[in-house]
């Protein structure tokens, strides 16, 4: 016995996976990070109203809007940013594409208070359970702090899309994206041949 459901249904030859990122393309992310970091804060009722408000705006905001926006950018690959983090579906994206990943560590958009609340040690449990799978697959530069890496990890709700593009059609993207309601997109790194490791963090 097994149990089937059918959520959707797409020409096969119009299918965009997280196998095709090539050298060359940069990665962009269409949401800001923080949800189970703020979740988590939420129980001792650390936040403050108006960030509450910013954290519940990017959860219900679909992903509909940006999945048209990047297919008609020619993006060559894509995942959904969830449960296993950034760095997680990063790698999926890296392993599945044969490639490596530079991400810059600076350019990732955050929700507020994020980088706070991880200073201060209010980090999911799942975070912890990522950064131990992906321990062998990320590289750090040594300027990059306990938080902040932890933040790379923090396993998301609702989150938002990770692409890979070719470099002449990142900006288009980008501000396709943001005149669409993604308004916090950024280039967050670039993808670049096997290295050894699947993912390079820099400062």
């Amino acid at each position: 016995k097994y149990g089937l459901a059918v959520t959707g249904l797409v020409h096969p030859k119009e299918v965009i996976t997280n196998a095709g990122a090539r050298p060359g393309d940069l990665l962009v992310l269409t949401k800001p990070l923080g949800t189970g970091i703020i979740s988590t804060a939420l129980k001792a009722d650390m936040i403050m109203e108006e960030v509450y408000g910013k954290f519940v705006a990017s959860m219900v905001a679909l992903n509909r809007e940006p999945s048209l926006v990047m297919k008609e950018a020619g993006a060559h690959a894509c995942t959904d940013v969830t449960g296993f983090g950034l760095l997680g579906h990063a790698a999926e994206m890296a392993q599945a594409s044969g490639v490596s990943l530079i991400l810059h560590q600076g350019e990732i958009p955050l929700l507020p208070q994020v980088g706070d609340l991880a200073a201060m040690g209010i980090i999911p449990a799942g975070a912890y359970n990522n950064r131990d799978y992906l321990e062998d697959k990320v590289v750090f530069d040594p300027g990059i702090t306990q938080a902040e890496q932890a933040i790379l990890f923090d396993p998301q709700t609702s989150g938002g899309l990770f692409i890979a593009v070719r470099a002449e059609k990142a900006g288009m993207l980008v501000d396709r994206l943001s005149r669409h309601g993604a308004d916090e997109a950024r280039v967050v790194g670039q993808v670049i041949k096997r290295d050894g490791v699947l993912i390079n963090v820099r400062k």
